[in-house]
This record gives structure tokens, sequence and C-alpha cells, in this order.
């Protein structure tokens, strides 16, 4: 759930800014269909994502690409969605569903790893962010900018789950037989990801200053 509502931020602002331009009675229609539809599709992609991992070196291909989620998620000063205002409801649900696939990479790739097989987790983890996700929108955004822990606390999360989808790669964790690696990457991982995160704001502190 906390992964899904960290890399959620800018799914809240395509939501906010798709229904900006509608009738005040058709926006709530909007911002509960076009969730609603969205994370419908982002739950069958999960579900698809989970199967995809068993395949060989697939795990280790997407830790690697979550590793660079991570440290994006702390690096990357964009915090605005490029979304268009719509001006019809079926318009704007469209926009909010077809955004969100777009956008929907890192917490697909995240939450099925962390689930790790189970549709359990999945479907609890998905469903109770929906709520923080619909009624907060631009207020999820704002909060994870005035308290930047809990971007540091995902990305952290983010960072070790890259470390454990790479040891759960038993093609290539077969040849070493250190047990110690399995509990040392994904500290590694999550140690990096952090170091990016604190370099990143020193050095813009001293660009600022």
């Amino acid at each position: 759930m906390l992964i899904n509502i960290v890399l959620s931020g800018d799914n809240a602002v395509v939501i906010a800014l798709a229904s900006k331009n509608l009738p005040i009675e058709q926006r709530q229609k909007a911002i509960w269909w076009g969730a609603f539809g969205a994370i419908a599709l982002r739950l069958v992609l999960t579900i698809v994502a989970v199967q995809l991992l068993e395949l060989p070196y697939i795990q280790a291909g997407g830790s690697i690409l979550l590793l660079w989620i991570a440290i994006k998620l702390l690096i990357d000063d964009e915090g605005e969605a490029n979304v268009r205002e719509a001006s019809t409801l079926g318009k704007a649900i469209w926009t909010i569903i077809l955004a969100d696939f777009v956008m929907s990479l890192d917490n697909v790739l995240a939450i099925a790893a962390k689930a790790e097989n189970n549709l359990l987790v999945i479907i609890l983890g998905i469903g109770l962010s929906i709520p923080i996700i619909i009624w907060g929108s631009t207020l999820v955004m704002k909060l994870l900018h005035k308290y930047p822990i809990f971007v540091y606390l995902g990305a952290g999360i983010l960072g070790y789950t890259a470390g454990e989808m790479f040891v759960n790669e038993k093609k290539i964790m077969d040849h070493f037989h250190s047990e110690a690696l399995h509990w040392i990457i994904p500290v590694v991982t999550t140690l990096i990801v952090l170091a990016a995160g604190i370099i990143k704001k020193l050095t813009s502190n001293k660009v600022k200053k």
C-alpha cells in the first residue's frame, strides 16, 4: 500500500487535472469512474506481471529496472504530470485511464515483486490505497513534497524490493553459495537508492545557495 501511495503522486494529479474543467456534478463521476477503470487495469497488469516474473532472468532484469525507478523517484524534480484537461465526462474518464496506464509501470513492477505471487496481498495493497488516491488527489502530491521522509521511505522500500527480486533469481544465485548475499544485496540496493537521494538533495541545496 505504501509503495502504491508513494508512486501514485503523479497519478493523483492526473485525476485532478483531467476533471478540472468539468461541471461540479460531473467532476466526482469522472474521478470515481476514471479511478475505478485505472485501478482495475492496474490490477490486471500486476497479475500479468506476477506471471512474467516467473520466467528465467526476468526478475534480474526487473530488479535493475526497479532500482532505477527508486533512484529516479528521489532525483527527479518534475512533480507535475503533463495531462490535457478534458471538457467532457467521457474524455476525462478516458484521459485518467490512459494516463494511468502509461504511468503505471513502476507501480505494477514494484507491487508484483513485493507480493511474491500472493494475489490477496496484491488486491489488498491496491484496494487500500484507492480511497487515498481518489479522495486525496493533489493533496497526495502536496504531502509528499511537504514531508520528503515518506518519499525516502517509499524509495527505500523499492530499493530493498529490487534487491529481493535479484536474489530471488535462481538462475543467477545458483552460481553463488553464500547465504549472506540474500540479505546483503537488498541492504546494498537500499543504501544505493538513499545515497542517490541524499547526494541529489545536497547538490541541489548548493546550487540554490
